[in-house]
């Protein structure tokens, strides 16, 4: 949003709170649709080269091309890259600076899947959805492993999704049930163990469990925001909420920068913006919350990877419709 608004003559402001750049908890993963918006954007971004998609679901695996070429990257990186474009455009950048909530006056919202004080999403009810990320150090065998593959391993109430980056480590992020984690005694590390056997518990070989295992609750998945209040611009995470699995997570958070900006610099309010932004994000979110929903049933997962496995244009397919459209 920043780097559309500062290209557009504006001169926005960037408040971030973490003083150095760090390693966000998911969005790993840039598509080729996301990668030709930041190339209009003058951000280009090195990553490891992903061209198809690899699932497994207890012991069947199946595997299919994408429908272009894609990057699998870390965010500190991505995030980086992306600030000094901004300020390279014209826009601020103040660091260590903490948006507690808000006060009324214009702001673009960009905090993620965390939420401000003021503005919350609705609360998942009934089996909540938590977000856990571990990174698995660099190492000969999981690149062999992992290859040119963003791989997703179906569990009983979750899945696991898998990405090399940049520098030869990778990126493994769960969304799970409440209950699921609770069956595991609350212990992230507990159930990687427990789910970790087969073709999972050969790349959690290299896991250094010494490293925290990053969490987040109540994830809204399926969740996107028809409306808002006046003057507050809702962006990636708080704007739609797609399901991690589809990988589409940063499309949607370039996607609603580049279309938040094109409003304001119209003259347009927040409002109209959120609406339109709502239905273009309406298919995609909604076929992956579908997706998502039978992922997570060991019954629904088998008889999808053994589909995949039949005809793979499926997951090309699949890929294809839960992109964010122009």
């Amino acid at each position: 949003m920043a780097i559309a608004l500062a290209m557009a003559g504006e001169r926005p402001v960037i408040h971030e709170r973490q003083r150095e750049t760090g390693d966000a908890i998911c969005g790993g993963f840039l598509s080729w649709r996301t990668l030709a918006s930041l190339e209009r954007l003058g951000v280009a971004v090195p990553g490891h080269a992903v061209d198809h998609v690899r699932v497994f679901a207890g012991e069947m695996t199946a595997s299919a091309p994408l429908p272009g070429g894609a990057i699998g990257v870390s965010r500190r990186v991505l995030d980086r890259l992306m600030l000094l474009r901004a300020e390279a455009a014209g826009a601020g950048v103040e660091r260590g600076v903490t948006v507690k909530a808000w006060d009324g006056a214009p702001m673009f919202l960009a905090t993620g899947k965390h939420e401000l004080r003021g503005l919350m999403r609705p609360k998942a009810a009934g089996d909540p959805t938590l977000g856990l990320r571990l990174r698995l150090p660099p190492h000969p065998s999981l690149a062999r492993l992992i290859g040119g593959a963003i791989e997703l391993h179906l569990f009983d109430r979750g899945y696991v999704g898998l990405v090399a980056q940049e520098d030869g480590s990778a990126n493994l992020c769960l969304a799970v049930r409440k209950s699921r984690l609770a069956e595991a005694d609350g212990n992230p590390a507990t159930l990687l163990r427990q789910i970790g056997n087969g073709p999972l518990g050969e790349r959690l070989a290299q896991a250094d469990w010494s490293q925290p295992i990053d969490a987040i609750a109540s994830v809204p998945y399926g969740w996107r925001a028809t409306t808002t209040q006046a003057g507050v611009w809702r962006l990636g995470d708080q704007a739609a909420c797609i399901p991690s699995l589809a990988g589409e997570g940063m499309g949607i958070a370039v996607a609603s920068g580049i279309a938040a900006a094109d409003f304001w610099t119209r003259g347009m309010d927040a409002e109209p913006f959120q609406r339109a932004f709502a239905r273009r994000t309406s298919r995609p979110v909604g076929i992956a919350k579908l997706l998502w929903q039978a992922a997570e049933n060991p019954r629904f997962a088998a008889l999808g990877v053994r589909s995949i496995g039949v005809m793979p244009s499926l997951a090309a397919l699949a890929a294809k419709v839960t992109r964010i459209g122009d």
